[in-house]
């Protein structure tokens, strides 16, 4: 009974993680990198599409994305949906193909993005301690129904906090190595 609610606890805090990790990847640091486009949608035949299943986006160069479309028709389509997007990207189309060139952060934007990143961490970690409560609940259960010992209670508890504190760190890990990254010029 413990041991599935410690997976499920774990189960469940590695989510939050990866969700962390691909909130990080719409931060734009000053670098090109395919998955800052990952939340654009793209009004294909009346429906929101994501840009990457209309276009091919590879990285052009350390400071520009290129993305070709599947389809011609689609590219002002494209470069608007890029234009309403809060990155601050401005489309340079040549005949089909659209380059998105990365504009140099300034201290301003690298502070911006690194508050957003704090917040996105801190939601995380808020993720965690919630999973963490409903565990050490779920123990409290089996307890009230004389399922598990207080010697058993105390340690499950314990087990629960070193999975909480090994996702913590985990999370404080990655903020770390975003923040690394918007400071970098």
């Amino acid at each position: 009974m413990i041991n599935e609610i410690n997976k499920d606890a774990e189960v469940r805090m590695q989510k939050s993680l990866d969700s962390l990790a691909s909130s990080f990847n719409k931060i734009r640091t000053g670098r090109a990198h395919p998955s800052i486009l990952d939340g654009i949608m793209v009004s294909y035949y009346g429906v929101d599409t994501p840009l990457s299943q209309l276009a091919n986006i590879s990285v052009e160069d350390a400071r520009t994305l290129a993305i070709s479309p599947w389809e011609k028709p689609l590219v002002p389509d494209i470069e608007k949906a890029i234009m309403k997007s809060d990155l601050g990207l401005n489309p340079a189309t040549s005949g089909d193909l659209i380059r998105l060139p990365m504009p140099a952060l300034t201290e301003e934007t690298r502070k911006g993005f690194f508050k957003t990143a704090k917040s996105e961490a801190e939601g995380a970690r808020v993720a965690i301690r919630n999973i963490r409560r409903d565990a050490i609940a779920s123990v409290k259960d089996l307890l009230k129904d004389k399922e598990i010992s207080e010697d058993d209670d105390r340690r499950a508890q314990d087990g629960i906090q070193k999975i909480t504190d090994k996702f913590i760190a985990s999370v404080e890990a990655a903020l770390g190595v975003k923040e690394a990254a918007l400071m970098e010029i």
